[in-house]
């Protein structure tokens, strides 16, 4: 793999769980408000889902970082699947909740995937 690929692929691995800190931990106090936009009565009673998407995203970091550090063909192919996810996700968000999500998440996500193609 490049070192650019590498770079890319932990940077989405990064945001994802960071993504995961504000849906799980922080998605009610100020900071996850900003980040979700919601005020405090619907962060509180969306806090639950919230948690739940939190924790897939956590998901797609642990799956990005298993193919950091997978020797290939393993790695490689782990890193496709899961950049694959975050742009289909990314996607998807951006349709159906909010267009920003195509360009904080699908976006990323296929120039990562990109990098790691052309690398692979």
């Amino acid at each position: 793999m490049s070192l650019t690929a590498d770079i890319l692929v932990a940077l989405i691995a990064l945001l994802h769980l960071y993504i995961l800190v504000m849906e799980m931990f922080l998605w009610e106090k100020e900071t996850g408000r900003r980040f979700s936009g919601f005020d405090a009565r619907l962060a509180r009673e969306t806090a639950a889902m919230a948690a739940n998407q939190g924790l897939y995203n956590g998901f797609i970091a642990a799956g990005l970082v298993w193919g950091l550090i997978a020797d290939d063909p393993t790695g490689f192919r782990v890193q496709v699947f899961f950049l694959s996810c975050v742009v289909v996700a990314g996607v998807y968000g951006a349709v159906t909740a909010n267009r920003r999500i195509l360009f904080a998440q699908a976006l990323p996500g296929a120039l990562a995937l990109s990098a790691v193609l052309v690398a692979g």
